[in-house]
């Protein structure tokens, strides 16, 4: 049985916007998992926190060093607010914005001209 289901250009343009969005939220869970394991003093030796820390450092590596890590040392912990890890959820989020505007003004039709 075959599947010859063809879709407009404007639907394969939906599909390719939905999977954008679900691209950025997936990172933007990341960087909020990041974010509150820094700032509760996560452990690294916990594998979940490590496996968080080393994907979404991949994609912060850009970002890190613009400006500096704030530590605060607690009793048992350290508290460590990372500056990159908001910067890259902001810049993420502005990109896939403009890729998302892009495709909605390459897919809308144009006006006809009139004279």
């Amino acid at each position: 049985m075959e599947n010859n289901t063809e879709y407009t250009p404007s639907e394969k343009y939906l599909k390719i916007r939905r999977i954008i969005y679900y691209v950025l939220a997936v990172l933007e869970v990341l960087f909020v998992f990041r974010l509150i394991f820094k700032l509760l003093g996560a452990s690294h030796t916990s594998g979940f926190v490590s496996v968080i820390y080393k994907v979404s450092g991949f994609f912060l590596a850009p970002f890190i060093g613009i400006f500096r890590t704030a530590v605060t040392d607690g009793i048992e912990t350290s508290s460590i607010l990372e500056p990159a890890n908001l910067i890259g959820m902001l810049v993420y989020a502005l990109v896939a914005y403009g890729v998302i505007r892009l495709i909605k003004i390459y897919t809308t039709p144009k006006e006809k001209e009139t004279e």
